[in-house]
């Protein structure tokens, strides 16, 4: 019912946001994986909430506990087991939402699909299910590493109307960690920080784009037709809470440029086929070309704002709400490591069908 991710690689989440926990299972992970719990919550921890005053104050220590699927420290390829138990929930700040509907939130869908939902912090619509994208996307990321040498950063590139200047080919996670928008560009950093700071007090929203890239990817990687590398990427990423819009490459930038500007040229660089510039963004036919992967997905404003709104209640009658609770006014710095961690899923899952395919690895 839509609650499972991935062809050989794949990631179940569970859990809603004021359940007694969220987690993940993974199955089809490789065996012998040097796994410990530390390389999942290094992860974790730049998911949390209550990290800084721009994003939401509900305190989670988000500590992950291994059920199954590790043993000695190593992975056994068989399920591995994930939980993170919620700590800090207060189901009387929804008490309101029990018969009325956030606007522009998932309670009226849920309801209408359901016909009852977990209406405490929107259950299982709620950012808290990422947690168990995170943990898969860290054991993703650390196969990815190890085995592939492959790298994956994502950072904030615009926030509300601050657009950030950066040279995706050069960012390094240590740059992103820097600041608490978790961008690159000291200065754009310091006007996104401002205009979150000042939504927050305002009791509203901002919205933005989160920009990742993936490199050493080798070429081959990918499907062709329906299970492109592309179309998978957009998949898992607009299945992310609040997320609206996703591009590859030159994207919608690219409708302005001719097919001579666009093209990609190919050279010979010492025996390795390459290309002089990168709209494809990595993936041409919707397989890896050897080139950087480069993705970029928009968020809309967080939809639970402090402010009195207009809506209905359960049966239809007009009404306002104006909801309490502890909601990020913007998404985007928690977001980062949600994006990694997707991005970090589905090149797994592909690298694995690379794998089944053609008997090797890259």
């Amino acid at each position: 019912m839509g609650n499972t991710f991935g062809h050989l690689f794949r990631v179940t989440t569970f859990g809603e946001s004021h359940g007694a926990a969220v987690g993940v299972v993974i199955d089809g992970c490789p065996p012998k994986l040097a796994l410990a719990p530390s390389d999942v919550q290094v992860e974790l921890d730049r998911r949390r909430p209550g990290q800084s005053r721009i994003t939401t104050q509900r305190q989670e220590t988000d500590r992950v506990e291994f059920l199954s699927g590790v043993h000695d420290g190593l992975t056994l390829g068989t399920p591995i087991a994930m939980l993170v138990r919620n700590e800090d929930t207060r189901a009387t700040d929804y008490e309101e939402m029990r018969t009325k509907f956030r606007p522009s939130h998932a309670d009226f869908t849920y309801q209408a699909k359901f016909g009852i939902r977990a209406w405490e912090g929107g259950g299982r619509a709620s950012a808290r299910e990422t947690v168990g994208r995170v943990a898969a996307g860290a054991v993703a990321r650390k196969f990815l590493a190890e085995r592939c040498k492959v790298e994956i950063v994502a950072w904030v590139a615009q926030v509300h109307d601050v657009d950030a200047h950066i040279d995706p080919t050069h960012v390094e996670r240590g740059q992103v960690e820097s600041n608490m928008a978790r961008c690159p560009d000291s200065a754009a950093a310091a006007q996104m920080i401002e205009r979150i700071d000042r939504a927050r007090k305002d009791g509203d929203s901002l919205g933005g784009v989160v920009e990742a890239v993936a490199r050493g990817v080798p070429p081959g990687w990918g499907e062709p037709v329906f299970d492109k590398l592309e179309a998978d990427l957009a998949k898992a990423m607009l299945s992310l809470p609040a997320a609206k819009g996703f591009e590859s490459g030159s994207g919608f930038a690219g409708t302005r440029l001719r097919g001579s500007e666009h093209n990609d040229p190919f050279y010979n660089a010492g025996g390795r086929v390459r290309t002089r510039t990168n709209h494809s963004g990595g993936i041409q036919g919707g397989i890896s070309n050897g080139e950087d992967i480069l993705i970029r997905v928009a968020f809309k404003p967080t939809a639970t704002i402090l402010r009195e709104q207009h809506t209905v209640d359960v049966q239809g009658n007009d009404t306002t709400l104006k909801p309490r609770g502890r909601h990020d006014p913007c998404v985007l710095p928690r977001a980062v490591p949600i994006v990694e961690a997707m991005m970090a899923l589905v090149l797994c899952d592909h690298w694995l069908r690379h794998r089944g395919q053609t008997g090797t690895g890259s």
